[in-house]
């Protein structure tokens, strides 16, 4: 099985040599027939690429560890679930993983445009390839996922106890989703640029794809950060590290992008910036992949250092210097139809939107590079911490807040100061009398924390307003009660009250943020059993110390605590130590954590001695769990803005049916 994958990756790779060519020459126009041959080398590639990942995930149920990648990452002792997981724990499985999520992509593309964007498909489906071949290259000569070992061991160096956790089980292939799936609107929109088709109809093509890997580029940013927050054991949830900010810079692009292409379509402008922004999202992730694969970083969630990602910086280089020569190229047919009337508008508001993202991304991307300059530099790298990205990051994110209020209720062209009154006269004065009452309380010693909550309320309050005025409509016209109204008005208009749940879900991440970050508490504590410690309202009694062995190459240490608050009993807590035989195993720290819609309680067993003396971390995190319950939300809003809308598909194909006549009138 081992040898039919490794055979299927060395085939893919050739055929994806040959449909590069193909393509190549169906786009030259020598001909329809070498389009359709490329399209089924690529549908025979998704069929190889599957193959060769199936044969890899029975590599790993069979504990054959004759297979090196096997060996490193999976032990006779591991679950099915993590077993399964070990598939993308290394740098082999996961860029597996990333070739053939694209050829799946891919094949879907082309089944998808069989018979619309004819002018269009030679150019994305040589693009797609192109990529394809490059993982595909890496996987053959590189990093070959099936390499043997000359001395099979009897057992495997087992799973990082980090990574044994459910989190990493959904956490890289979400974030793979996104990255994976942006490539598919990057290929349109350098189609677009290479055939000259530049108005909309790519834009409307690839939204689904885009919404799509906004999605998953999200969902991997939380359950990242969800991750963080259970299992490694410091108390908090983002760290700025390197590898959380390679994740992180490609969903701000992305976002940047997702609300920049609405001013394109309904005013048909920022071209320029449009085809910037996904160039910009698709090289983030690329570069992404290379401070992760290049060893030039440390980070816990980095790989070992290779020479994989200087392969990765030279893609990056040229697809680089490919796009900016098309977007130069084609700069006089992108130049915008309108024209910004009025800084108080809502193309204006959409605009600095977009630049607060792209300055955040920009911030973001300094601060990770910047040790890998100082060190090329002078020889001495000098990290950047968590302070730096604070200060930069928090305004920018206050603004970008402020702005999800304004954006989606200014006028458009011109606000006049009727519309201005009509549509923040009551959120503004609300939500300015909310912030000075609650500073008293708040405010002291957290500007920061006390203004998201102000403009978190801002934002509310505009978002139920709009969501007030179109239900009240309804219940007059259509005599719908409140529930149907409610529902009806967000069914028949997904697009936008879908982006208005979505917001709900940010503002809610946005308060658990502020009060997670600004009022925490923390007590460190040696006690004895019986022996007790206070924190806030609760009151934790340790009890007494459990050991046990889950299987052979673990010992496992748990502390029992019974916690009270206010007197009254809520909770056992059990906090744990996990030890390994494995001399390639570190001991890994299990917290514990009793949530509430207002605050955790958060439990870390730090160290313990003779006679069943221990050291404990106990934290209060304010509010943290409206940082998952948002995230929740998104989901549902996103999942209302993925399904089909007859409407809109409807229109794209009068566009593409318009494109194809005045393009044989044209011949």
């Amino acid at each position: 099985m081992n040898d039919i994958g490794e055979f299927c990756i060395y085939l893919s790779f050739a055929s994806t040599l040959y449909a590069v060519v193909s393509y190549l020459m169906a786009g030259l126009g020598k001909g329809e027939r070498y389009a359709v041959s490329a399209d089924r080398a690529v549908l025979i590639n998704a069929c190889l690429i599957t193959l060769a990942s199936a044969a890899l995930i029975n590599a790993f149920l069979t504990r054959d560890f004759s297979v090196q990648y096997v060996a490193s990452y999976s032990d006779r002792d591991l679950s099915i679930f993590y077993t399964i997981s070990a598939f993308w724990a290394g740098q082999k499985g996961s860029l597996l993983l990333w070739a053939w999520l694209l050829v799946i992509f891919s094949a879907i593309t082309i089944l998808q445009n069989r018979t619309k964007n004819r002018m269009l498909m030679p150019y994305v489906s040589l693009i797609n390839a192109v990529i394809l071949g490059f993982f595909l290259f890496l996987l053959c000569f590189s990093t070959p996922p099936f390499e043997k070992l000359y001395v099979v061991p009897e057992d495997g160096h087992g799973l990082n106890p980090m990574l044994q956790n459910p989190g990493m089980i959904f956490h890289p292939p979400s974030l793979y989703l996104g990255y994976v799936g942006v490539t598919i609107p990057f290929a349109f929109a350098m189609a677009a640029l290479i055939v000259g088709k530049l108005d909309d109809v790519w834009i409307r093509t690839t939204r689904k794809w885009t919404l799509f890997s906004w999605f998953f580029l999200s969902l991997g940013n939380l359950l990242g950060a969800q991750w963080a927050y259970v299992e490694l054991g410091w108390g908090g949830y983002w760290a700025w590290d390197p590898v959380e900010n390679a994740s992180f810079m490609p969903w701000l692009a992305i976002t940047a992008y997702l609300h920049s292409v609405i001013i394109q379509e309904k005013k048909s402008m920022l071209k320029v910036w449009n085809m910037f922004l996904i160039l910009l999202t698709f090289a983030l992730t690329i570069f992404g992949t290379f401070i992760t694969r290049s060893g030039l970083i440390q980070s816990v969630h980095a790989f070992d250092e290779t020479t994989l990602g200087y392969y990765f910086l030279f893609f990056l280089a040229v697809i680089l210097l490919f796009s900016t020569y098309w977007i130069v190229k084609r700069l006089d047919s992108l130049k915008s139809n309108n024209e910004l009337d009025s800084l108080l508008s809502r193309e204006s508001s959409f605009l600095f939107n977009n630049l607060l993202f792209v300055g955040m991304a920009f911030a973001t991307f300094w601060g990770t590079i910047f040790p890998m300059i100082s060190e090329a530099v002078r020889g001495v790298k000098i990290t950047v911490g968590p302070p730096f990205y604070n200060q930069v990051n928090v305004p920018i994110g206050l603004a970008l807040l402020m702005l999800m209020g304004i954006c989606p209720m200014i006028a458009w062209r011109k606000a006049s100061a009727q519309n201005l009154k009509k549509n923040f006269l009551l959120p503004g004065t609300a939500s300015i009398i909310a912030g000075i009452a609650i500073y008293p309380l708040l405010g002291k010693g957290h500007f920061y924390a006390w203004m998201t909550f102000t403009l978190s309320l801002f934002v509310m309050l505009t978002i139920l307003i709009e969501y007030f005025r179109g239900m009240k409509i309804r219940m007059a016209n259509a005599g719908e009660n409140i529930l149907l109204a409610f529902f009806n008005l967000t069914l028949r208009n997904r697009r936008r009250y879908g982006g208005y749940i979505i917001h709900i879900g940010v503002v809610m991440m946005f308060v658990g943020i502020a009060g997670s970050s600004s009022y925490n508490t923390e007590e460190i504590q040696t006690l004895k059993r019986g022996e007790t410690m206070e924190i806030g309202d609760y009151r934790l009694t340790y009890q007494k110390l459990e050991s046990f062995h889950p299987n052979k190459n673990q010992a496992t240490v748990v502390a029992n605590f019974s916690v009270t608050k206010n007197g009254v009993k809520v909770w056992d807590a059990r906090p744990q130590k996990d030890f390994y035989t494995k001399k390639s195993m570190q001991p890994s720290t299990e917290v514990d954590i009793y949530s509430t819609l207002w605050e955790d309680l958060y439990i870390i067993f730090a160290e313990y001695g003779e006679d069943d003396v221990a050291t404990f971390k106990v934290l209060i995190n304010p509010l943290t769990i409206w940082l998952w319950i948002g995230g929740w939300v998104i989901a549902f809003g996103t999942f209302l803005l993925l399904i089909p809308d007859a409407r809109e598909k409807k229109r794209l194909q009068a566009m593409m049916e318009t494109e194809a006549e005045l393009g044989a009138s044209a011949g």
